[in-house]
């Protein structure tokens, strides 16, 4: 993996001249001034928050109090630590690093690496929205058309047991694939049959792609397909349909048609040993004590090792070897969308794609992660019933997290972006601060937006 080098040049270099230039103007090769130049266009942004917020409709009140927030959680000691970022109109209104990347060790900074987990999953989405533009696969298609190791899947019909299996009723769709409507499992539940199989078969930690594939293809899906919303192993599975579309492995086709073109120079699935003293610790809340702790991984549910290449298959969900990446470089990915696909000259997406994605693609369907107030569109979820205090977004905004704990929402309507990162597996105290999409930053963010 790219380090912060790259970016530290960037940012005592090229960011100089934008700034000599001022906001709105950036330097052509000729060294004349361009109208319109935006601070993202450079690589190196974002470094820092802006020196009056207000100016983008906050008040100075209103970020002090998700400030003092945030820095609470890690006083304490509901985390060990927080980085976030609040953008507005393209400018940063918040860019801190809190606490430390593990208890009493080396402070948290936007140089720190988080295991993203299923954040990853809306990266994926938008290589998958890549190939659909250029005609690669369309919602309609079967996933055998791209894996016909699924020929024959099967429904498991008890919760209990898998004692009897049924036919599909029909080989789960790419549209279904997209949406966790495909019925696929994850084995994040200990309680239901067809997930305790797949944490039986340890599917998350494969050793490569071909072996994640048959594995899944031996398994029961846990209900037919388009029959409910289940969170599911379909994001992992669509790191190897773009495998086999592009020929490429999975994270040399994000490195070249996402992470380069948008300066996302620390993202990737590996870290050379120079990455270590970057690395953040994960740590959990003790259900005896309450007190926070290093996380234990104690059924290897989610072992990996990032410091060993290709000990596992490139997770495009966020298992084992799952993303990694940086507050720097997932404001930018975020960004992108807010642009509807577009960051320093590069267009990732078109337009309309991101707003497709974006969309609302399961109706009236119930049961996405976070509660009713969420539909579910192309990599993440669709607030649908917004402006309360459980989703205090507006309808349209597009999010995802993590089992980590880190966390995104995209606000087309105001042109508005947040990014969490904590590493802490499962919720906090009682009365403590709520990490995530429907946690204590969407309702303060949106109590300090002026109306």
């Amino acid at each position: 993996m790219a380090t912060h080098i790259l970016r530290s040049l960037l940012a005592a270099g090229s960011f100089a001249v934008l700034a000599a230039c001022g906001h709105d103007a950036s330097v052509t090769p000729g060294g004349q001034p361009l109208a319109n130049a935006r601070s993202y266009d450079n690589p190196s942004w974002p470094t820092a928050a802006i020196a009056d917020p207000t100016r983008l409709g906050f008040t100075a009140e209103g970020l002090q109090a998700l400030d003092a927030r945030m820095k609470q959680a890690v006083d304490n000691k509901e985390i060990a630590g927080i980085s976030y970022a609040l953008v507005k109109d393209g400018e940063v209104a918040a860019f801190k690093a809190v606490g430390s990347q593990i208890l009493g060790g080396a402070p948290m900074t936007d140089n720190t690496l988080f295991r993203v987990r299923s954040t990853g999953k809306t990266i994926t989405a938008v290589a998958m929205m890549q190939l659909w533009e250029q005609g690669k696969w369309k919602p309609e298609d079967p996933i055998t058309k791209f894996i016909p190791e699924f020929a024959n899947l099967k429904v498991a019909t008890s919760p209990d047991n898998l004692n009897a299996l049924a036919p599909v009723s029909h080989i789960p769709t790419m549209h279904e694939v997209m949406t966790h409507t495909g019925g696929f499992s994850y084995g994040l539940r200990t309680d239901i049959a067809a997930d305790r199989a797949y944490r039986d078969a340890d599917v998350l930690r494969a050793k490569d792609m071909k072996a994640f594939v048959d594995k899944v293809a031996e398994l029961p899906l846990a209900n037919q397909p388009g029959e409910r919303w289940y969170y599911s192993v379909t994001y992992d599975l669509q790191g190897a349909i773009i495998e086999r579309i592009t020929g490429k492995k999975f994270g040399d086709y994000l490195e070249e048609n996402l992470f380069k073109p948008m300066g996302m120079n620390d993202t990737g699935f590996w870290l050379d040993e120079a990455d270590r003293p970057r690395l953040v610790t994960a740590h959990t809340r003790n259900t005896t004590t309450g007190v926070l702790e290093v996380y234990k991984d104690a059924d290897n549910f989610l072992a990996e090792n990032p410091f060993r290449k290709n000990s596992h298959f490139e997770s495009g969900g966020g298992g084992a070897s799952g993303l990694l990446s940086t507050l720097h470089d997932m404001v930018r990915f975020t960004q992108m969308l807010t642009n509807k696909g577009e960051l320093g000259g590069k267009r990732i997406l078109k337009p309309e794609t991101v707003e497709f994605m974006m969309q609302n693609h399961i109706g009236a369907m119930k049961g996405v992660l976070g509660g009713p107030g969420y539909g579910f569109g192309y990599g993440g979820r669709v607030v649908v019933d917004g402006s309360t205090e459980t989703t205090p977004q507006p309808n349209g905004s597009f999010s995802h997290f993590s089992i980590d704990g880190c966390w995104f929402w995209v606000d087309p309507a105001n042109k508005l972006s947040f990014v969490g990162l904590i590493a802490r597996r499962g919720g906090g105290p009682t009365g403590g601060v709520i990490m995530g999409g429907e946690g204590d930053a969407p309702r303060l963010v949106y109590r300090a937006l002026a109306k």
